[in-house]
């Protein structure tokens, strides 16, 4: 290797350091919004209570009609656990495509598109930022329901596979509502195309029930789909952490969102290269 070679590949190395820190600061700063507030936090969370109870009640008669212990491999224990996860990571997420939305309306885009970093990478960290706090908050709460009148959570060892899952799955959930967002530029409103998108995901997600209990054919189309691995696949992990249908369901993770990525890449600078701001 040439030392010009060295030296080319050492300062892109030094500037993608530089870019990573810059946006783990707005992750940084995000979470310590987010707990500045913790009465406010704490009451934006408690929902996950009233779903978790019903829930409960509802597997719970479920599980006795069927006179088993375990449907399709999940316990009653396991299913709670699963829709604790499942139900925060939902309850978690900003609202991408809205703010995004409001941007391109107001004509604020084209001042965030003037600051020294990617706009996209900054809604990223930020939506990343926001969701942990939520998250970890939704979580202990829907938890601490589910450990009283259930049972414990699941073994620790699947603990760090569902977390590394769960940011894979918000930064896919990101990259889809980002693009609906960056639809404002030729719609204007993008309410219809979030609402459509928040019903697949609670269907499609595995939000509402674990896509276990599918029908096999459709269970097998909602696993072909980018929004089973927002939600479903981290909450599977969550409650069965083998180490095999980790390496599968987080490579498929990593390939949707390399996929969406591009796409995403490529909307964004389509969009912005004829940008018309109709406001501010």
């Amino acid at each position: 290797m040439s030392v010009g070679a060295a030296v080319e590949r050492r300062v892109e190395g030094s500037q993608v350091r530089r870019s990573a820190a810059k946006y783990a600061a707005v992750v940084r700063t995000q979470l310590a919004h987010g707990l500045a507030y913790p009465g406010d936090l704490v009451m934006r969370s408690l929902t996950i209570l009233i779903f978790m109870w019903v829930f409960i009640h509802l597997w719970r008669s479920t599980y006795a009609a069927t006179g088993q212990t375990s449907v399709r491999g999940l316990t009653l224990n396991d299913t709670l656990w699963y829709l604790v996860l499942a139900e925060s990571i939902t309850l978690s997420k900003p609202r991408v495509a809205t703010a995004i939305a409001q941007a391109v309306r107001d004509g604020s885009v084209a001042y965030q598109l003037s600051k020294p970093y990617s706009f996209l990478g900054y809604q990223a960290a930020v939506t990343v930022g926001d969701a942990l706090v939520r998250g970890a908050v939704t979580v202990l709460l829907g938890g601490a329901l589910v450990a009283v009148m259930v049972g414990p959570p699941p073994s620790m060892l699947g603990w760090p596979p569902a977390f590394a899952a769960v940011i894979a799955g918000w930064l896919i959930d990101f990259c889809m509502a980002t693009l609906i967002g960056l639809m404002a530029f030729v719609v204007e409103d993008v309410a219809a195309f979030e609402w459509i998108y928040s019903k697949l995901i609670l269907v499609l997600g595995g939000v509402l029930l674990p896509l276990d209990f599918l029908p096999d054919g459709f269970r097998r189309v909602a696993e072909a789909l980018p929004f089973a691995y927002t939600t479903w696949a981290p909450a599977r992990l969550f409650v069965s952490p083998d180490p095999a249908l980790f390496v599968r369901l987080f490579g498929i993770q990593l390939a949707w969102l390399a996929g969406l990525a591009l796409l995403v890449a490529i909307v964004h600078r389509q969009c912005t290269a004829r940008l018309a701001v109709n406001g501010g």
